[in-house]
This record gives structure tokens, sequence and C-alpha cells, in this order.
């Protein structure tokens, strides 16, 4: 069964001045940091954003993540959360459910959301200051597709991805810790394994 996937960061002596930054540096690691819309919202996500702003309306281009951080995070609040939208390609099997399905590369959103520290009720502690909303896991399991020795690649194609993502954060943000998770609270990981073990 899909389910959310979210990597969430915490960094060390966090300050609220140097999230734009973070968030930047963040989008940064990403294969194509564009970032085509960003909204900020008051105190929890019941409200109506404050800020919005779709970069691809009326032919525009996407934004580079400088920009719409700078715009977006004009007036910092500790009580608002900064969400971008970026986007990213990976595989997916289309299928007649009679012939082997055929893989394309197909653009899903990734949230980048920056979370002040009286948001939602001080919702970082569990969230992170910074936290990734990577949208179902299905691209990386395929479970619904019975795959093939040919369908592999891709399936490990779109692990490998995510794999980069979370390294390249990692390595390059200053992050002290960080969380990979479900919204079930199944371990990613481990349906990752199970599912590679199948397949092989």
């Amino acid at each position: 069964m899909a389910d959310s996937l979210y990597y969430s960061l915490w960094f060390p002596n966090f300050r609220l001045s140097s999230l734009p930054e973070k968030l930047v540096s963040v989008m940064q690691q990403l294969p194509h940091p564009l970032v085509t819309a960003a909204s900020v919202y008051p105190l929890d996500w019941q409200q109506s954003p404050t800020f919005q702003r779709v970069y691809i309306a009326e032919n525009e281009e996407p934004a580079p993540p400088e920009q719409a951080v700078e715009e977006a995070t004009e007036i910092l609040h500790e009580d608002s959360a900064y969400e971008f939208e970026v986007p990213w390609k990976l595989w997916y099997p289309e299928s007649d459910g009679l012939l082997d399905p055929v893989w394309k590369e197909e653009v899903r959103i990734v949230r980048v959301v920056g979370l002040g520290p009286q948001f939602d009720d001080g919702s970082y502690e569990q969230n992170g200051h910074i936290r990734i909303d990577l949208g179902l896991d299905t691209p990386f399991l395929c479970d619904d597709v019975p795959l093939h020795e040919d369908d592999q690649i891709f399936v490990k194609k779109n692990i490998q991805q995510l794999v980069d993502f979370t390294t390249q954060v990692e390595k390059n943000c200053g992050v002290e810790t960080r969380l990979l998770w479900t919204e079930s609270e199944e371990s990613l990981a481990q349906k990752l394994i199970a599912r590679l073990q199948k397949l092989n």
C-alpha cells in the first residue's frame, strides 16, 4: 500500500535567521533545483497562505532557489512555514495489465518546507527544521507492478536518486540529525530490502 515519504532535517544551534540559507542549500541537492511555486503559511496548515507565487504561471520559467527563498522569506516569522515546490523526475511504469510495463520519466513535486519554531505548536520538534515531502513511496517500491529483470533497472534508478539526494544533503548541508520516515511509520529501508530481495 502506498505511503507518504518524508525526509526531516535538524540543524545544530539553529536560528530562524539561518533558515533561508538552509532552504537554498537543501534544494540545491536535488537533481534539477528549480522552484515552480512558493507559499508561506501562518500559524498552522489550516490557515490561508500570506504569500503565494507560482513561477510557471503565464509562461514564466521556474525560479532558482535563491530567488524563490529570498522572495518568500523577505519577512521571517517564527510562527510561519515556508513551502517550496521543486519538480523531480522519476521512472514510472505504464501497463494495461496485459503487456510488460513501459517505463517513462514523469515529474513529481517535492515540497521543501522550512518550519518556524512556533509554527503549528512547535511541530519542528517532530518534523524537523526543514521537512522534505517526497510524495508517495510508490516509485521506489512499485509493489503493484510485477517486475521482470528488465524492469528492475528503473526501480533501482529511482532508489539511487533518493540515496544520492539524502547523501548529498548529509554531506553538504550541515545537518545534525536526519530522518527518512513514512506516514505509517513503517520503515522504508525494510520495505526496500524486502522488495529488492524479491527482485534478485
